[in-house]
Parts: structure tokens; C-alpha cells; sequence
């Protein structure tokens, strides 16, 4: 019954707002909405197959507009401020958001027009002008909120929060780019060493941003986070050594190989990721040690 009364409270403070729509934040959230239905109804249209960054792609053009949507509806009716006050710092949540969106959208229009443009490839290159206008809406977001608006950020959107998100993003790009390791087991463990940091990180990530949950924890998140990064640094530097061996050995890249579909290409970028991932968690690790730069020390 408590939790009923609760609820009950909750809905009872929301109150219809429609200056959130006419306002500049809300002119771009609706151009995002529009410009990422718009280009995920284009890709469809034209198709992709199973091609895994395809696939992501639109994953990306369906994910980052439902999160502006519900973004949207919850300042609409001025949920943000029972939110903020109950269980997390909103305006740090929407801004970091609105990073993460940029990250996605905009290396989605890039790997899109890598793959799917050409000189006769005309409708490719308007789902890569409406994909690059995406990208470009959230962007704008970003510097109303971080540089005319000066939002600061509290996690997700100050750098050790966004920190984690280029990590968990760097993984998704690995995984996206993973080809060619079937038949080799010192390759399979490589794509094990991806696998295990990978779940942890929204994990992490949440209970940041969630400070109810932060505060309710059992142990110290700040230890577990460093414990958790000596042991991905030491997967990383694992993968960064057996994989480009492994796969490169015997296979030199080949004679014609344009980046738009050569498998070769595509390993080397999971080694290439690989090592930015490397150096993301080492200096996540030192952060976190020292105390810089807004890392709670462990």
C-alpha cells in the first residue's frame, strides 16, 4: 500500500508543461527524434543484410531517439524534478545522454558512408547526409549544454562517467568488428577478454548515476572500480599481444583491399580498438589510483 501512495504522490506533482517543446532544448530533441526516425526508416528501406555494422546502426538510429523521446515526455510533465530530487542528478543524465548520442550517431554516419557510399551509390548517400545530420542535432545539444549553458555534470556527464562511456563504447565497436577468429582458440580467448569487462560497465555506470543505489551498496564502489579496471587492463593487455599474432600471422593484408569491405581491414580495426581500449583503462586505472581530474580515489 505504501508503495501504491507513493506512486500515487508521484503522478499527482506531474503537470503537462508544453513549454518544454517550444523551448530550444525541445526543438532539438524533436529535430533528433525526427532526423533519427527519418534515417532509420531510409537504411531500412535500402537494407543491409547481416552485416554486423548494419546492424548497429540501427540499433544506434532507434536507441538514441527513444531515449530523447522519454527524455522528453518525463520534462513535459516535469517528472525531471521529483527524479532529480529522489534518485539521481538530472540535468548530469541528460547531458551525458546527449554525449553518448553524439558518440554513437556520429561514428555510425561515418562507418555507414564508409561502407555503403560510392560515386553510383546514390540513395547511400542520402541515408549518409540525413545520418551525418543526426549526429550534427546532438552535437548541438552538447555545446548548448556544456558550453553556452555551462552545465557541469556530477558523473555521466563530467569525464570520469563519460570516461566509462567511451570504454563500453570502444567495446561495442570491437565486438561489431569481430571477424575471423572461429577456428583459432588463442583468438577465442581474446574475444573472452573483450567479453568479461563488457556487462560490468553499465553496471558501474548506473550505480553512479543512481544515487540511491550508490549509497545503498554493501561495499566501497569507488575499491570495486579499481579492482574491476586492474583486472580489464590486464585482459587488454592480453588481447594486445595474442591477437594482432594470431591473426596476422601468415595473413598479410592483401593487395586490393579497400576499407569499405575488406576483411583484413576489418580485423585490424578490432587490434587498432583493441589498443584504444588498452590505453582508456590504463589511464582509467591511474586516474582512479591518484585521484585526478574528478576520479574518486580508491
Amino acid at each position: 500500500m505504501g508503495l501504491c501512495d507513493g506512486i500515487k504522490d508521484v503522478m499527482s506533482k506531474a503537470v503537462f508543461t508544453s513549454s518544454t517543446l517550444l523551448s530550444c532544448r525541445g526543438g532539438l530533441h524533436m529535430a533528433q527524434i525526427i532526423l533519427s526516425v527519418v534515417t532509420f526508416l531510409l537504411a531500412a528501406f535500402r537494407g543491409g543484410g547481416s552485416h554486423s555494422y548494419w546492424v548497429y546502426a540501427m540499433f544506434t538510429w532507434s536507441f538514441c531517439p527513444i531515449m530523447t523521446l522519454i527524455i522528453t515526455i518525463i520534462e513535459m510533465f516535469t517528472l525531471n524534478n521529483i527524479l532529480d530530487g529522489l534518485c539521481m542528478d538530472w540535468f548530469d543524465f541528460t547531458t551525458g545522454m546527449a554525449m553518448s548520442s553524439t558518440l554513437m550517431t556520429v561514428s555510425v554516419a561515418i562507418t555507414y558512408a564508409n561502407f555503403y557510399t560510392c560515386m553510383k551509390c546514390f540513395y547511400g548517400w542520402i541515408v549518409s547526409i540525413f545520418a551525418f545530420l543526426c549526429g550534427l542535432v546532438y552535437i548541438l545539444e552538447v555545446v548548448k549544454d556544456k558550453i553556452l549553458d555551462r552545465k557541469g555534470g556530477s558523473y555521466l556527464a563530467a569525464l570520469p562517467g563519460f570516461w566509462k562511456v567511451m570504454e563500453a563504447f570502444v567495446s561495442c565497436m570491437i565486438f561489431v568488428s569481430l571477424t575471423g577468429y572461429r577456428d583459432s582458440p588463442p583468438l577465442i580467448l581474446c574475444v573472452l577478454a573483450y567479453a568479461i569487462p563488457f556487462p560490468i560497465l553499465p553496471l558501474i555506470i548506473a550505480s553512479n548515476i543512481l544515487k540511491k543505489v550508490r549509497n545503498c551498496l554493501p561495499f566501497n564502489l569507488a575499491r570495486c572500480e579499481f579492482i574491476f579496471l586492474a583486472i580489464s587492463v590486464g585482459l587488454y593487455i592480453f588481447a594486445a599481444i595474442v591477437w594482432p599474432i594470431f591473426m596476422f600471422k601468415n595473413n598479410p593484408r592483401p593487395s586490393n583491399c579497400p576499407p569499405s569491405y575488406c576483411i583484413w581491414a576489418i580485423e585490424f580495426m578490432v587490434a587498432l580498438f583493441t589498443y584504444v581500449n588498452l590505453v582508456l583503462f590504463t589511464l582509467d586505472l591511474i586516474f582512479s589510483l591518484l585521484g585526478f581530474c574528478g576520479f574518486k580515489r580508491a
